[in-house]
């Protein structure tokens, strides 16, 4: 794809139901990457945003009970992965024992991305992950 220098940011949005489950939302969220070639030039970067999508959308379907909206936004200096559900009860970080099974999704997105947040919004709520490539990564 050629590279537009007028444009200063793509994105792409998604609904995720219940019923359709994270695999979609992490197989969506790969085939946008790779038309950044991502897939190329960042392969542990995909895989690291994923996972977080994976955690993301997870969460929103099992604790918040809703369909999860997925926003990726490429700015040329970070990729924003939003995650969009109807919930208002914010998440927080727990800190499972070694024999639970969940309870570590926010740590691994802790981990993985460069930064996240939490915002309010007039029906429920976003989480926002930032990621930022390599500097030698550009979308193709």
């Amino acid at each position: 794809m050629a590279q537009d220098s007028s444009l200063g940011a793509v994105g792409w949005a998604r609904s995720f139901p219940i019923s359709s489950g994270v695999r979609a939302a992490r197989d969506w969220t790969r085939k946008h990457l790779i038309t950044l070639g991502w897939d190329r030039t960042a392969p542990d970067l995909v895989d690291s945003v994923v996972l977080a999508v994976s955690e993301l959308v997870t969460n929103a379907h099992a604790h918040a009970g809703t369909d999860a909206q997925l926003i990726l936004t490429w700015d040329e200096k970070c990729l924003h992965v939003t995650v969009h559900d109807a919930s208002t009860r914010l998440p927080r970080q727990r800190h499972a024992d070694d024999s639970a099974l969940g309870g570590r999704g926010l740590l691994l997105v802790d981990a993985l991305a460069d930064g996240w947040q939490v915002r309010r919004c007039p029906r429920g709520k976003d989480v926002i992950a930032c990621f930022q490539p390599p500097p030698s990564t550009h979308a193709s």
